[in-house]
């Protein structure tokens, strides 16, 4: 596909892109893991694959002579993103409630469809898709930090085992954050004498999760505690 020609891919790359938002809008909204730009990178590499496997008369490589030589790009697709499966899920890994990383992987992913777009000679396509990329990584980093987003925050306390229970106004804490907190594990630790617990909550600001800092600090009976907000 020729810069000439490019036109004819504006309007799958446009949709994909379009279609990719929609659904990790929602996602984002809902305090998921994989948001806005990882679906939208998800959406973006599949069209551009698309692309390049149905331009295979641009391709660029040379028969051998007396040579009639048939190629099925789908099973050069299949190979390279099974591969590059392996390196994603290596940047991917899971705290708590909340898993990181997947817009690392999703970036990886989509550089490696960039990469068989210029290896097979379609350097149109390749532009625009590292053009498209690129707006999707930093332009909408920019416009997320301007919209009025909850993080979300795994916080986990520990607490000595006595009575009464310092529990109860460690909830009140979380709640004063966030009334819909949900609860996680809760365990035992040190030999019986301390128990931890993992809740998440959404805190809409950081002066939020300073004042629980301090509360569960000074709580009587805490010995510990983390609050880590998701920044995937």
């Amino acid at each position: 596909m020729s810069f000439t020609g490019l036109e004819d891919a504006l309007l799958p790359v446009l949709g994909a892109v379009i279609a990719g938002g929609v659904i990790g809008i929602e996602r984002e909204w809902r305090g998921r893991a994989a948001g806005l730009r990882t679906h939208i990178l998800v959406s973006l590499a599949s069209a551009l694959l698309m692309l390049a496997a149905m331009s295979q008369a641009d391709w660029a490589f040379r028969a051998l002579p007396d040579e009639n030589i048939v190629t099925d790009p789908t099973r050069m697709a299949h190979g390279v993103l099974t591969g590059i499966g392996f390196l994603c899920a290596g940047v991917i890994f899971r705290t708590g409630f909340s898993i990181h990383g997947l817009t690392t992987a999703a970036s990886l992913w989509i550089t490696s469809a960039l990469g068989l777009l210029f290896g097979a000679g379609l350097y149109g396509l390749g532009v625009l898709g590292t053009a498209a990329a690129a707006t999707i990584l930093i332009g909408l980093r920019l416009i997320s930090r301007a919209l009025p987003v909850r993080a979300v925050v795994d916080a986990e306390v520990s607490w000595e085992r006595r009575e009464p229970s310092p529990e109860p106004e460690i909830e009140a804490a979380l709640k004063a954050v966030d009334a819909a907190v949900r609860y996680d594990r809760f365990e035992m630790i040190d030999d019986g004498r301390l128990a931890r617990r993992t809740w998440r909550l959404k805190a809409s600001d950081e002066a939020g999760l300073k004042r629980l800092a301090e509360r569960l600090g000074a709580t009587p009976g805490v010995v510990g505690f983390s609050l880590d907000p998701r920044d995937d």
